[in-house]
């Protein structure tokens, strides 16, 4: 049998690169079909490659943080008994379907794609590789998407006390050590450094240098294109408006305190997202998007709601979105908001989840800010910003009283929609908010 090279494959969405994250596996180690060898960042994802051998691994032909094109060969491997002969290629044929050669046992490429899509049998690494993993976690049980949330929070595994039923560490366990220590991160405010100027550093400095470059790839290069293209393509429109959101905490309290919520997190951004849609129906064109043809331009208006969230995520702004939200009930679009969320802070938000978004919700209430202009998601026409909601000085009937207090924004593409369907959506959106009963109609 001979030697197979396995070639980076297109994951999908016809991407044309990927940038070698992390090598699972290291030159000599026995892997299994699809266990996973290399994790890869994509423009829209992070993806986990399954192996479409078994055999022992020969040679790892890309080092890790380089950036290669899709059909370049990433790895060697050995069948076990191989002898010497030409080697074989698998990747993918020239329709994007999975291509094998019919030597080294008929070995095919399974299958590839994000964490839940493929199983993960890890071996343990040779002492080089080992290197490259964070000391403190050596011993801890933990899955890998979980050992991958720790790395991006800043989180050490052995600090954690695990609460899994077999003693493993679990995603919520890692989250409340995140953020316990942001509580105590904050405590003491740090010396400036003596350098004027520097970004966030990708390696340590050489002393005595004042500035550092980020090369700029995967996620943000993908969203530094898309936020230039919108911005001077589309003209934007903003509108703002302040509203008192009581009743909508009033609502999210009893749900949370509701049995039928009580396996699913609750915030004030399901309410708005419930807003948002039910907002769509009464001014369509906000769902709609300018379309250029070769005979011209035209509105597409959508009469579906692919309800995009922006996340801020460790590697960087996804929005994915929820298809289909429109036909979503109360419980199930809270269960779809957690999943999206859950899914966008691990970094496996996979490239459809990115695509086809209608229209976006970005909460910046969540970093305290009350307001703001956002710039609208390419390929829709509106994007809604919800402010922090706190206690504010407020009018009722006449008189002063505390009332929680937020800011609904939103920016526009004026070819699309004019200033009176943007200003109607906006202030039905925060008529939902003031008066969730509205949602019952």
């Amino acid at each position: 049998m001979s030697t197979q090279t396995f070639v980076l494959p297109d994951v999908g969405e016809g991407l044309t690169e990927a940038e070698i994250v992390q090598w699972r596996v290291a030159a000599g180690e026995t892997v299994a079909v699809n266990d996973v060898i290399v994790e890869i960042e994509t423009a829209k994802s992070l993806v986990e490659l399954p192996s479409p051998f078994a055999g022992t691994v020969g040679e790892l032909l890309v080092p890790e943080g380089t950036t290669v094109a899709v059909g370049a060969p990433i790895i060697t491997i050995d069948p076990v008994g191989a002898a010497d002969a030409s080697p074989a290629v698998v990747g993918h044929s020239e329709h994007g379907e999975p291509a094998a050669s019919d030597e080294g046992g008929g070995a095919v490429l399974v299958g590839y794609g994000t964490g839940g899509a493929v199983a993960s049998r890890r071996r343990p690494r040779t002492p080089e590789a080992s290197q490259q993993q964070v000391r403190a976690s050596v011993g801890v049980v933990a899955k890998p998407p979980i050992r991958k949330l720790a790395r991006d929070l800043g989180v050490d595994l052995s600090a954690v006390t695990p609460t899994g039923p077999s003693g493993e560490v679990t995603r919520d366990d890692v989250l409340a050590q995140a953020s316990q220590a942001s509580v105590f991160r904050n405590l003491q405010t740090p010396e400036l450094p003596e350098v004027r100027e520097q970004t966030i550093p990708v390696a340590v400095p050489p002393a005595g240098d004042r500035e550092e470059t980020i090369p700029v790839k995967g996620v943000r290069k993908a969203t530094a294109s898309g936020m230039v293209r919108s911005a001077y393509t589309a003209p934007h429109v903003s509108v703002w408006t302040d509203v008192d959101a009581t009743r909508t905490m009033e609502l999210v309290k009893r749900l949370k305190a509701s049995p039928d919520f009580a396996d699913i997190k609750v915030s004030p951004l399901l309410i708005v997202a419930r807003a948002v849609i039910w907002a769509v129906r009464r001014t369509p064109m906000v769902n709609a998007a300018w379309v250029d043809t070769d005979n011209g331009a035209e509105i597409r208006v959508r009469n579906y709601v692919n309800l995009g969230i922006a996340a801020a995520t460790p590697r960087g702004l996804l929005v994915p979105n929820i298809k289909d939200a429109q036909d979503l009930s109360m419980r199930d679009l809270a269960r779809a908001l957690e999943r999206l969320t859950v899914t966008a802070r691990e970094g496996k938000t996979s490239p459809a989840d990115q695509q086809g978004g209608t229209i976006t919700i970005t909460n910046i209430g969540v970093f305290g800010m009350d307001a703001g202009t956002p710039i609208i998601n390419p390929g829709e026409s509106g994007i809604i910003a919800m402010g922090t909601i706190r206690q504010k000085p407020w009018v009722v009937d006449g008189e002063v009283r505390p009332r929680f207090v937020t800011t609904v924004s939103g920016s526009f593409d004026h070819r699309v929609i004019d200033g009176d369907g943007m200003s109607r959506f906006v202030a039905d959106v925060a008529s939902v908010l003031e008066e969730p009963a509205l949602l019952l109609d």
